[in-house]
Parts: structure tokens; sequence; C-alpha cells
């Protein structure tokens, strides 16, 4: 009998190493977030803003980051054509939550409640910082606004509201994304039609068009187009600018009266081929150490214990704000934007 418990109990401690060398123990991998492969982002936010972030969650969590890059409403329309089939995991950024709450009716986007953000209301010191059913988080805020080149254009110059950008001063010195393409774009125009009303807002806009140099597709082109003298201003976002200044180049932002401000989201996307990835990085992204990485870009983070290296803050911001009616833009957004491409392209 002692030979035989004696020849058990060997028997039971090899196969004990044999697991453990081939990772069949729980402590194998730590707390498992080694395991969790490959996620994909589909974002239209600064690339190398959105790799460090990529690299920092691998670095504390493990797993693979793919960023896909390209401009909002070509990525909206890239996941509906996916839905059958979804290729990515989240949906981060797009000029603020407008074409989030318009993308909600074609179900591509699913429902995570994160630790950080479980206590939040809906509206936050009258800023919409979550959809109702969790469907979308805010993880910044934006400030649409205008970067100027400060050697072509004096302080004293600037627009103190969107009407002024009709001044004979900024004939084919103007640049604004393409709404076809861009969220940010789509967002201004959006804003003064609601301003302004549908049919004296597309006058303005018939107008605006003319004084434009060029429209390119990218959301961030236009600050470019400032910062080399291309263009005297841009419609852009903040955080484009003081990203630029940093650098050393030669731009200032300045926010007209009756503007956009604005949480920028991120989605997990439904039946997503790595959905407890998708929900990991929602959290790091909330973070305080994903909220640094936003604040060390100029973007205006959630976290109220992070400070950011932007001179705008929520508090300065709130009486510039525009109160826009969401549920108009989800009844008309994809509207507006076919009206769009039907008067101007």
């Amino acid at each position: 009998m002692k030979r035989n418990s004696w020849f058990l109990l060997v028997l039971v401690l090899s196969f004990s190493l044999i697991l453990a060398a081939c990772g069949g123990g729980d402590d194998a991998t730590g707390d498992g977030e080694d395991d969790l492969g490959t996620i994909t982002i589909y974002s239209p936010e600064t690339p190398d803003m959105t790799r460090e972030m990529a690299e920092k969650f691998e670095e504390l969590h493990g797993g693979t980051v793919n960023v896909n890059y390209a401009g909002t409403n070509v990525l909206v329309n890239q996941m509906i054509a996916e839905m059958d089939n979804p290729q990515a995991d989240l949906w981060y950024g797009g000029g603020g939550i407008l074409p989030f709450e318009s993308a909600i009716e074609h179900g591509f986007i699913e429902s995570y409640t994160p630790e950080l953000a479980a206590d939040w209301d809906v509206i936050e010191d009258d800023i919409k910082v979550r959809h109702e059913d969790w469907k979308w988080v805010g993880v910044e805020v934006f400030a649409l606004g205008l970067i100027y080149n400060t050697d072509l254009v004096d302080e004293d110059e600037l627009p103190q509201t969107w009407d002024e950008l009709l001044d004979p001063r900024w004939e084919d010195e103007l640049q604004m994304p393409n709404p076809a393409a861009s969220g940010t774009a789509t967002l201004f125009i959006i804003s003064q039609l609601q301003d302004k009303g549908e049919e004296e807002g597309w006058e303005y806009l018939d107008q605006l068009v003319g004084q434009m140099n060029s429209m390119p597709d990218s959301g961030g082109a236009p600050a470019q187009a400032a910062a080399s003298g291309e263009a005297s201003m841009g419609i852009g976002f903040d955080f484009m600018a003081y990203q630029m200044a940093e650098r050393g180049e030669s731009v200032g932002f300045h926010v007209p009266d009756n503007t956009p401000i604005l949480v920028n989201p991120v989605s997990v996307i439904k039946d997503g081929p790595n959905p407890e990835g998708a929900q990991k990085f929602v959290d790091f992204m909330l973070s305080e150490e994903g909220q640094q990485i936003k604040a060390d870009w100029y973007h205006i983070p959630m976290d109220p214990n992070v400070e950011p290296k932007s001179e705008l803050t929520l508090d300065s911001l709130q009486d510039k704000a525009q109160d826009l009616d969401i549920d108009w833009v989800v009844d008309n957004y994809d509207d507006i934007r076919q009206q769009w491409r039907d008067r101007y392209q």
C-alpha cells in the first residue's frame, strides 16, 4: 500500500508540473490579461496619439491593438457595410457625439457601462456625457472653433461670431473639411442649420462655401493649411491648434460665440471579434493612464483629477456653448449630409 501511495503521489506531482509548463495553471498568465488577443479600433483621431494609447494599453494589459484610420463618415459607412461580419471591436471618436447618436438606429454599436463611468448622469454640467442606454460614453471634451495663422491674422481681426466669416476679408482665406467625409464639418453645418433654421442656414452655407479655398476630406487638414499659410483660418477642434503650437507652428485657437462644445465618445461594436478586449480598452481610456495621454495631447480630459495641458477648461467654455437639439440631429443627420452632396458635389 505504501509503495502504491508513493507511486500515485509521484504521478500527481508529475502531471501538475506538466500542466504548469503548458500554461494550464491559473497563474500562468497572471490575471488572464495577456490573453486579450487582437483589438481592432476604427478611429479618425490623431494617429500618433491613438498609437501612443495603443502602445500603453499593450504595455499594461497585453494583447495587440490595431488602429484603422479614416474620416468619420467613411468609417460609419464601413461599419454599416460590415454589420453581418464586423471586422472591428471599437469605434473611437468622430468629432463629438452627433455621428454616434445618428449611428445608433443602424444597430452596429452595443451597450457597455464602464465601471469608472457607472455613476455618471446622462447630462453633467449641461453637457451630454453618455448615451441613455450606454451605447457610447464620452472620453474627452472638444470645442469647435477657428484655427488661425498668427502671422497672417491679428487678434483684433478674429471673428466673434460664425457669421463674420462671410466678411470679404476672408474670401479665399478659409478652409473647412468636407462634410461628406468629415464628422468635424458635419457638426459645423448642423450647428449652423439649428442656429439659423434650415432655409437661412443653407443660404449662409452657400455664401460660406464661396469663401473657401479648399474643402479637404480630412478633419485636420484645414488646421495644417492654416499652419502652412495656405489658408489664414481653418475650422477645426481646439486640440489641433494646441498640438501644432507646441511644435512651434504659428497658430492660435479662437472660440466664436454659440459654438458646439461636445464630448468625444467611444463605442463597442456589436458582435465584434473581441468583445472582452473592446471593453477592456474602454476601461483603459477612462483610467488615469488613458486620460493622462489625452491631456498630454491637449485634449480636455473627462477625469477632473487629470490636469489638462490646454488653456481651455469645461468651465471656461460653458458661456460659449451652443444648445444643440440632439433629437433633431438624429432625425436629420444623414439627410443633411445628402443635401450637402447634392448642393456642392
